[in-house]
């Protein structure tokens, strides 16, 4: 799809932030790309690699991959970044090729910034330029490589 962000992402015809944390045949994951403003550290994008819009247009090969990937990144991001919690969103309103947010919350969030979206508003939110979301996606993906078996 030729106008689609995210497979012109994967086809390489555009930049984003981080470096891969994982790849395999049904599914990509990297660190969300603010267009060169700092980005929410640990905010992680799970991708489909084939161009489909929602969660129902999944083969059932494609979703138990994205699930485990799912599991083990959120893992991973909780453990090796010290989230507390993780959320999980999919919408598909602005790029009709389903990815799925992974956005941690950090200890001490107040709780009016608890959401996927609200952790943002908040003035001590843990932001980073590029070289700290390189940082970010190389400890995630080692804590994946040490931990295959989880």
């Amino acid at each position: 799809m030729e106008e689609c962000f995210i497979c012109n992402k994967h086809a390489g015809n555009i930049q984003a932030s981080g470096v891969m944390i994982y790849e395999d045949e049904y599914v990509y994951v990297g660190h969300i790309d603010s267009d060169g403003a700092p980005n929410y550290l640990g905010h992680i994008m799970i991708d489909l690699k084939r161009h489909a819009p929602t969660l129902g247009d999944m083969t059932i090969e494609e979703a138990q991959a994205f699930g485990v990937i799912m599991a083990r990144v959120s893992k991973a991001i909780m453990e090796c970044e010290k989230a507390e919690h993780i959320y999980a969103l999919v919408s598909g309103n602005s790029v009709p090729h389903l990815h799925m947010h992974l956005v941690p919350r950090y200890p001490n969030t107040p709780k009016q910034y608890w959401g996927p979206n609200d952790v943002y508003d908040w003035e001590d939110a843990p932001m980073g330029d590029n070289s700290e979301v390189v940082k970010v996606c190389t400890r995630i993906r080692s804590y994946l490589e040490n931990n295959a078996d989880e």
